[in-house]
Order: structure tokens, then sequence, then C-alpha cells
């Protein structure tokens, strides 16, 4: 038994119209499908939403939910804002680059170009203060990935143990740091 992939993955909005123009503006989502309901089905609870769908590509879907009867939405205030993001890959530096530029043109604030090794990304925030990453492939991804797979139950079992961070992959970074 295994899984086949993710379905969706869902996320609060402030404003459905607004996420939906939104998305397909600025990272070029199509509008895929829109349920609205006085119900939850799984609870039967009475509670009027708006749920709505994009194309995050390759089959990926990207869901809102406007909840216009529950307060405002936060975030969890013992998350650094760096942890909870959603990622999207695309298929090289220069349509990363792309993006940036047509995102900062746009008026929206974007931090990077961010070198992890195995990959590079950007960050920034949409309309509802969710942390968006774009993250392109490292022309030698396989051989960064070969080995960082190759420490990888060691690194976690160190990590499990002692909390602090193992340093078998302490070369990801090394590059950076030598920058500072």
């Amino acid at each position: 038994m295994k899984l086949d992939k993710i379905h969706h993955v869902a996320y609060r909005c402030k404003d459905a119209k607004e996420t939906v123009e939104w998305y397909g503006k600025m990272l070029k989502m199509d509008f895929v499908l829109a349920i609205a309901e006085n119900h939850v089905p799984s609870t039967h609870e009475p509670d009027p939403y708006m749920h709505v769908f994009l194309d995050a590509g390759d089959g990926n879907v990207l869901a809102f939910f406007e909840l216009p009867t529950k307060p405002e939405m936060g975030r969890d205030p013992n998350t650094p804002i760096w942890v909870q993001h959603i990622a999207f890959k695309v298929k090289d530096r220069p349509t990363l680059l792309e993006f940036k530029d047509h995102l900062e043109k746009s008026g929206v604030e974007v931090l990077g170009v961010t070198d992890h090794s195995i990959f590079h990304s950007i960050y920034f925030f949409d309309p509802n203060g969710h942390r968006v990453e774009l993250a392109c492939p490292d022309p030698e991804e396989d051989a960064l990935l070969e080995r960082l797979t190759a420490v990888k139950w060691d690194m976690l079992e160190e990590w499990s143990k002692t909390r602090r961070a193992p340093q078998h992959a302490d070369w990801l970074h090394a590059k950076e740091l030598n920058k500072a």
C-alpha cells in the first residue's frame, strides 16, 4: 500500500477572488474550480465557505478556503515565519530570475536568490501572509543529492539524540558562509 501523490494542499485565505487573481497574475496559475457550501461536508457544521482550486503545474493543486464567519486568520506565534511555507519548483535559474523580476516589478518584495546548494530559491508572501518559495534545481543536483542521501539516516539518528545540527553535510552552505 502506497500513496500516489498529493491530491491538493489547502490553506486559508482572506479573500478568495483576490487570492485567485493574485496567483493567476503573479505565478501564472490557472483557476481550476470553485466549491461553495453553507455546511461543511465532513462535519455537517453550518459554516459557509468558498473553496477555490488553482493549477500549480504537473497535476498539483493548490487550494484555499475563505471562511467569512470565522475570526480573522492568524499564524502560529511560536513558529518562526520562515518555517511554514509552500515551495514550487521552476525549470531552471533563468526561469527563477524571470519570476523574481516579474514579482518585483509587480510590487512584491522578494528575498533571494538563496543558494541551498542542491537548489536555489526566492521567497515572498502572498496577499494572505503565506510565505511562498520558488526553487530551481542546481546544475549539480544529482551528485549533491547522492551525497545527502548517503548520510540522511546517520544525520537523523544523531539529531534525534542531540537536537544539534549534525555536521555530515556541513559542505551544503560552506560556500555561503565563506562569502560572509
